[in-house]
């Protein structure tokens, strides 16, 4: 199956123009309520059926890392005690990506900025349904998606909003950054940027979608040279100084070579930063009902291939870094230029 078609700048600016109004800091949020993916939720809908509660959890299958993101973060933002191992956040995804990675747990209609899948949210609405909700307010706003970056303003308006309510010192901000877009730094405002990064509580994770060029285009559709854009975003946002973390897929069509293409793809991460992979969070891959269907034998293989994968992932981090660097918290793990 042909895989690594999708004209990611093209579908990119398209579905930025279908799902976001600057003028009126609108975004284009998707209704899960009723949706495909409703019956994967742990817990019913909120936000009038266009947000959900998810729970983090820092544990995970065996010979898989443990997942801090954002647990740790959101922690250390607001103060709270050490050892938290699971947090609530309030997840809004917006309506649009150009990417179709064949595991994502979002149904495809949810991702085009389908209008009769969708509605039109001002920022001020959004902290409204956050505010107004019954159970009372997670600590923890969760930007998701679809592909937040189309929207670069998206954090920076909730940040405003959030001060302007007197909320920004008890609600810590994330957001999902898929790295197919550099808007961050071409669309924002030198003050929208400043903003940002002066927020306090706010962290960002970005998402890798492979180990090379052919493992990217066949998890995400899209053209292999956005895995090389991948990482000269992160690269660039890394100079912003900002709370950056990272998720990395290890799903894959093939095993070939599977310990040289991980080495090398760890000596790319630390052309970066030196100690950039330990930000980087493998994401182990399940099926979720949205999925199902777009399974066939190369997807099926490729659920066996990422357990590959994942100890040659366990092995770079071992050989690379000491006891002392693997044991400090993510979030003490310094990606600052200056000790580059």
């Amino acid at each position: 199956m042909l895989r690594g078609v999708i004209n990611t700048e093209q579908q990119a600016e398209h579905l930025r123009n279908k799902s976001v109004s600057a003028s009126e800091r609108r975004v284009l949020l998707s209704k899960l309520s009723g949706s495909d993916q409703e019956a994967d939720l742990s817990v019913p809908t909120n936000c009038e059926g266009f947000g959900r509660v998810r729970h983090f959890k820092t544990s995970t299958a065996p010979s898989w890392p443990s997942n801090p993101l954002p647990i740790l973060p959101a922690a250390k933002a607001l103060g709270l005690p050490d050892g938290q191992t699971a947090m609530e956040a309030q997840v809004y995804q917006n309506a649009a990506c150009p990417w179709r990675c064949w595991y994502c747990f979002v149904p495809y209609p949810l991702l085009s900025a389908n209008p009769k899948k969708s509605k039109w949210f001002t920022i001020s609405e959004l902290v409204d349904l956050f505010e107004n909700e019954a159970d009372g307010c997670p600590r923890v706003i969760d930007l998701s998606g679809g592909s937040p970056d189309l929207v670069p303003e998206w954090p920076v308006w909730m940040m405003e909003e959030l001060e302007a309510r007197g909320l920004d010192h008890q609600t810590f901000l994330w957001s999902d950054d898929n790295l197919s877009t550099d808007w961050l730094m071409t669309k924002l405002s030198k003050s929208q940027l400043e903003r940002m990064q002066s927020y306090k509580n706010y962290g960002r994770v970005c998402c890798f979608k492979g180990i090379d060029e052919r493992s990217f285009a066949f998890n995400t559709n899209a053209e292999p040279s956005g895995f090389e854009f991948q990482l000269q975003v992160m690269d660039r946002l890394l100079d912003l100084d900002l709370d950056v973390y990272g998720y990395i897929t290890l799903t894959d069509p093939t095993s070939d070579n599977i310990d040289s293409r991980m080495s090398a793809f760890f000596d790319r991460l630390q052309t970066i930063h030196e100690f950039l992979p330990l930000r980087i969070i493998p994401l182990q891959i399940g099926v979720y009902g949205p999925v199902e269907p777009r399974m066939n034998d190369e997807f099926d293989a490729s659920l066996a291939i990422q357990e590959v994968a994942i100890q040659h992932w366990n092995v770079e981090i071992e050989k690379r870094f000491s006891l002392e660097d693997r044991q400090r918290p993510i979030t003490d793990v310094s990606l600052r230029r200056s000790q580059v």
